[in-house]
């Protein structure tokens, strides 16, 4: 009866070392925290190869206090999912449009209006500004949730299957949008019958002719292959895009400040690798989308422009006058 005792404390001594060494990280800490961060982008995107080098990254710079899974695809939900995850706390860290965003706190969504910016640069500036600053801080006011970085996601352009050349051409057509009311600014604009529906059946729905038309960024429409079963991208660019890397509240309020500054600098390198990248690749993918057979229309955007800029300070704005005016006066 002793052996035996003798034997089964000893077994509970060894069980015990072995979850404890289970637990320890190579740093010495036990039992790492495993975060969530959720987005809805496939893994061959920047955004997915540039969110798995962040985890990597604050895995290190924490001596490994925190371990990020990165969910891709929608595998945690549509863009509306895990924008609510956050607010619950089941989703830790994600990726989100402005438009998103503005509709938990109204004037973020500016920078996702159409033609709100007049290029790339406006944008950069944009995003390094004060006013950017002043937003991000009441959305967390209003939410809680942090916006870390801002990540370029591209020139928004419309396909379809017939071209498109004046607003007048896009009377009627059934186009697919995201389903947050900054995207269908410009379609509405124009003449246009927005679709909301969700990412990963946009290339079904252009298939089966569900929509004739759906508009992303270059490289969007080759990641997520609508080039396939679209004849033409008309180069409209009437949305300079860009995403939001944000942190839950309930994540944020747990996190040393120390912490905090380690999750921001890291978010904020990846938003600049990600930005360069898609700068790239727009730069190459007009001849290979080319290449590929498909016919890049060039378009004039000023009729497109005329129309839609009425619509920046009209009903469906959810910023005010001064917001726009300040953000209108960046750069010049």
């Amino acid at each position: 009866m002793g052996n035996a005792n003798f034997r089964l404390k000893t077994f509970h001594r060894l069980a015990s070392g072995t979850l404890l060494l289970a637990g320890m990280t190579a740093s010495g800490y036990a039992f790492a925290e495993t975060l969530n961060f959720a987005h809805v982008y496939e893994t061959s995107e920047p955004y997915h190869e540039w969110s798995l080098w962040a985890a990597d990254e604050i895995e290190e710079r924490t001596d490994g206090r925190y371990e990020i899974e990165v969910h891709p695809a929608s595998s945690l939900g549509k863009e509306a999912d895990i924008n609510e995850g956050l607010q619950l706390g089941t989703v830790d860290l994600i990726y989100t449009g402005n438009q998103f965003a503005g509709r938990f706190y109204g004037p973020i969504g500016i920078a996702g209006a159409p033609y709100m910016f007049r290029d790339f640069d406006h944008w950069r500036a944009y995003a390094d500004s004060d006013l950017f600053d002043e937003i991000a801080q009441g959305y967390q006011d209003e939410t809680g949730n942090v916006p870390l970085a801002m990540n370029y996601y591209g020139r928004r352009h419309v396909t379809s299957n017939e071209p498109i050349n004046e607003p007048a051409d896009m009377e009627g057509l059934k186009i697919r949008t995201p389903n947050a009311p900054m995207y269908m600014m410009f379609p509405e604009a124009v003449g246009a019958n927005p679709t909301p529906i969700a990412f990963a059946e946009v290339y079904l729905a252009l298939q089966q002719g569900v929509v004739d038309a759906q508009e992303n960024p270059l490289p969007t429409i080759r990641a997520k292959a609508f080039y396939e079963v679209q004849d033409y991208i008309n180069l409209t660019g009437h949305i300079t895009d860009s995403l939001i890397t944000i942190a839950g509240g309930p994540l944020w309020n747990r996190l040393s400040e120390e912490d905090r500054e380690i999750f921001r600098e890291v978010y904020m390198e990846a938003g600049e690798k990600i930005t360069e990248d898609i700068l790239q690749s727009e730069e190459d993918l007009v001849a290979w989308f080319e290449d590929q057979g498909v016919t890049v229309n060039e378009v004039d955007i000023t009729p497109f422009r005329e129309a839609t800029v009425p619509y920046h300070t009209g009903e469906d704005a959810t910023w005010d006058q001064e917001t726009y005016d300040r953000l209108q006066a960046i750069g010049q």
